[in-house]
């Protein structure tokens, strides 16, 4: 039986066919849901063994990049998103979805977990990290490579043995932490996911374009401390099979990405 995987769809969500193609060409089951099918109980969070937050601009951005979606996540569905991560299922936020996943706490982690307090059953928030403005203070569209980082909690991006590479689409894309102690913990933790490379595998060290939005530590991506949870900027979904390519070498496919994840989910 194939991975039943939720792609999440809001307003304004509009990688959700690549993202379902790419969970589909990995061996998974995916399924487009749209928020109010979840919120009006017709669909739920438990019916799926994996969640994907595709990219796009949910809700049109308009109280910061993923931030809407985020509250959504926060207020109706706080409670059975939690339990959904706890039981191990794989998350997986792309761009727009990476945004949703830092604003709503839940990556880097858990409210006792990354520096916060909780009241009740429900934390409040003060994070250490945040995706805001590219540097160069434009929308930043090109070509990237991305590696993953030795020693990532996320224990399944193991088997990606060579840089992904993909696209990038993004306004807030840059990944910065409140201070320097913020940084050691995600470095120290295992939290880092992924960084940009040049073509060779060799970190950005901050160069631009290789680092194309001037993340801090050339951070491409995260995860949490169980490592089912990872966030990422580029788009993976966009470079699954090699006639899309723009170098036509067919390397570095972002299919892999949905491989590990989809086979890690399957053999839990």
């Amino acid at each position: 039986m194939k991975l039943p995987v939720l792609i999440l769809h809001a307003a304004g969500t509009n990688r959700d066919a690549e993202a379902a193609r790419a969970c589909e060409l990995a061996g998974a089951s995916p399924h487009i849901v749209h928020i109010n099918q979840l919120r009006e109980g017709t669909s739920r969070f438990s019916d799926f063994g994996m969640l994907v937050l595709p990219g796009g601009f949910s809700y049109g951005d308009a109280l910061g990049a993923g931030v809407r979606q985020a509250l959504d996540l926060h207020v109706y569905f706080h409670e059975e998103l939690t339990e959904f991560i706890e039981t191990g299922k794989p998350v997986l936020g792309i761009c727009n979805g990476f945004q949703t996943l830092v604003k709503a706490g839940l990556l880097p982690g858990a409210a006792d977990e990354c520096g916060r307090r909780s009241e009740g059953r429900q934390a409040v928030a003060r994070r250490d990290v945040t995706l805001t403005h590219n540097a160069h203070d434009r929308f930043e569209c090109r070509w990237v490579h991305l590696a993953v980082e030795n020693g990532a909690r996320a224990g399944c991006l193991a088997q990606i043995r060579e840089p992904v590479f993909c696209p990038i689409a993004h306004g807030e894309g840059n990944f910065q932490v409140s201070d320097d102690e913020a940084l050691e913990r995600l470095e120290e933790d295992g939290l880092v996911a992924f960084r940009y490379v040049d073509t060779d595998g060799t970190r950005a060290n901050g160069r631009y374009p290789i680092n194309p939005n001037g993340s801090v530590a050339d951070i491409a991506g995260i995860c949490n401390r169980a490592g089912n949870v990872i966030g990422l900027m580029p788009h993976p979904e966009d470079h699954v099979d090699p006639i899309q390519n723009p170098l036509g070498d067919g390397k570095g496919l972002g299919l892999s990405l949905f491989r590990a994840m989809i086979e890690s989910a399957a053999r839990r």
